[in-house]
């Protein structure tokens, strides 16, 4: 998405040696559009009164998607993509402003934050040199990460360590691990701040806050949703998959995290509203012809699919259908095998449902059949190298006569 504020023009094109043009702002733009993890301000182009204005608190994201809210005492000026120096518990820290205005209000009523002095404040607008500092900082996130990797082998931790972020003033650097046991870090923590004379401090986080903060592509073939939206991360069981009638394959079923999948529960409540009128069937149905299992179940289009046990051939039947011969075995009568059959009206318009759904697999593998018939044909017409030499030389003759 191209950025509206920069001034440099064509944001995202390739200029003429091929090099990406634009500001090169990495979605620090005031347009918010590539952000990761931004809210859409959609109140930012509508003009409010400068005394109802909320400039009292603004949103300002750091490494990983992390945000937190910061008090403005000083009443500075500020829009989406601004870097600002914040206050911490020890020294300060640079981030960027990811949400102003009205929205921050509610935002923070949602949340149950309350507006009070114990938030931290923004002490001003990020210099270069401010930014030029920040940068260095960074530039050491990696050789920190893997140093304590090393040192955590050495001391044999069981931890895994992810993400390591320094404190824009150099003085405190947090290092983020998950692990499944409580570890005991002090040692690690002498050595490290011996070695990069910085304050420590260890942050553990579940697997879901570690694929988030590390990103990847899911199994949609999109980013995860835990690196670019999903901030809240809800309880999910193997129930949901039930529900949607999902063949229960861990490696099927579990993201990055080695969790189940946080989309297992976008269309549960679809599902569990359209399976209340589908009634469970708890046993086979009995028909004079055997007992009828239920093999398959599609939610909906209502259909039930069942089969007997001396056969390969599965039976759709409609809900009313099935909840009719429930209520004939319950008073002991056992209707005929071709009871269990759709009508043949229904059957012919489930046969061509069925049949417009394939067609288009019917098409690709009769189109490549006939490509296979023709190659066989084209082999059949080949002559052979060994032929008849009579032959060949009559055929000599008639091209010289003709010639």
């Amino acid at each position: 998405m191209g950025c509206k504020s920069c001034t440099t023009g064509g944001c995202g094109t390739k200029t003429a040696t091929g090099a990406v043009g634009g500001c090169k702002n990495n979605g620090a733009c005031g347009t918010g559009g590539c952000n990761k993890m931004n809210v859409f301000d959609w109140l930012s182009n509508m003009e409010t009164p400068s005394t109802r204005r909320y400039d009292a608190a603004v949103e300002v994201k750091f490494k990983g998607g992390r945000k937190e809210y910061y008090r403005n005492p000083h009443q500075i000026d500020l829009t989406t993509g601004d870097f600002v120096v914040c206050e911490m518990q020890t020294g300060y820290h640079i981030g960027c402003v990811s949400l102003q205005g009205e929205l921050v209000r509610l935002q923070m009523m949602k949340k149950n934050i309350p507006f009070s002095d114990d938030l931290k404040v923004i002490h001003r607008v990020a210099s270069p040199k401010d930014l030029e500092k920040h940068e260095q900082a960074i530039a050491r996130d990696l050789t920190t990460m893997y140093r304590t990797r090393e040192v955590v082998k050495e001391l044999k931790l069981n931890m895994k360590l992810s993400d390591v972020e320094y404190q824009s003033d150099n003085t405190k650097a947090t290092f983020y691990y998950s692990s499944d046991e409580r570890v005991d870090f002090r040692e690690l923590i002498k050595i490290l701040a011996a070695e990069f004379k910085i304050r420590v401090e260890m942050r553990q986080i579940s697997l879901r806050q570690e694929a988030g903060r590390l990103g990847g592509i899911g199994s949609c073939g999109r980013e995860l949703c835990c690196s670019t939206w999903l901030t809240d991360f809800k309880n999910i069981t193997t129930s949901a998959a039930r529900y949607q009638n999902l063949s229960l394959n861990p490696s099927k079923l579990s993201g990055q995290c080695g969790r189940l999948k946080c989309c297992l529960n976008y269309e549960l409540e679809t599902y569990v509203d359209a399976l209340r009128d589908i009634p469970q069937v708890e046993k086979p149905l009995e028909t004079q012809k055997g007992r009828a299992s239920l093999q398959k179940t599609d939610i909906f289009r209502r259909i039930m699919w069942f089969g007997y046990s001396t056969e390969s051939t599965w039976y759709p039947l409609p809900i009313a259908r099935v909840m009719e011969i429930q209520e004939l075995n319950k008073k002991g009568i056992i209707p005929e095998s071709f009871d269990l059959l759709e009508p043949m009206a229904e059957r012919k318009e489930t046969a061509k449902g069925l049949s417009s759904l394939n067609s288009d697999l019917e098409k690709l593998d009769k189109k490549f059949s006939d490509r296979s018939d023709r190659k066989k044909k084209r082999k059949k017409k080949k002559p052979s190298s060994g032929g008849d030499p009579a032959a060949s030389n009559g055929r000599q003759n008639q091209n010289t006569e003709k010639s």
